[in-house]
């Protein structure tokens, strides 16, 4: 009779070695070999120069929207940012932009329910929390310089969050 010595592990099976084992989700999809471009014929030139002009117009107009957007907005309104190496919050009358790495979210004022910052007991973390109304939360640290900087970021998101945020209470008193 064979009797082990030590722990008995099962091989694992399933979502835990492969994630494809889960249902629904489904792995990368297998690079697609590029098929060769036809030779460019003097008919295919001109509709490619159209494409093109119309692809320019398209990316002008696009250009042109943002920059009626910028000037909409107030100028002189309060305006928070902050970062450190790796993440970046700026709020300001468009709303709150997260971001992290190359990750990115922005939220306008009507999407938020509400913003709550958190300082560390000890170190440097400096947390924005944006709250949802369909009680989602995103989170984002940042490392303060110093930790008088605290002070500094809570009163000047504060002057943002009074300037622009409207909560359910404030226009409950209007109606």
């Amino acid at each position: 009779m064979e009797q082990r010595i030590g722990p008995s592990i099962q091989p694992l099976q399933g979502a835990a070695a492969d994630p494809a084992f889960v249902p629904g989700i489904t792995g990368p999809r297998p690079d697609e070999p590029e098929e060769s471009a036809p030779a460019p014929t003097p008919e295919s030139e001109p509709e490619k120069a159209v494409a093109e002009e119309e692809t320019a117009v398209a990316v002008a107009d696009t250009a042109e929207e943002s920059v009626a957007e910028a000037e909409e907005l107030p100028a002189d309104g309060p305006v928070f940012e902050a970062a450190d190496r790796r993440a970046r919050i700026v709020a300001d009358a468009r709303g709150v932009r997260l971001s992290l790495d190359e990750e990115a979210c922005e939220f306008r004022w009507d999407e938020i329910g509400a913003v709550e910052t958190e300082t560390a007991r000890f170190g440097r973390r400096f947390t924005v929390t944006v709250h949802t109304p369909d009680r989602r939360w995103y989170p984002i640290e940042i490392e303060a310089p110093a930790r008088a900087r605290f002070k500094e970021w809570e009163s000047q998101l504060d002057a943002v969050l009074d300037a622009y945020f409207e909560d359910g209470e404030s226009a409950g008193e209007d109606a």
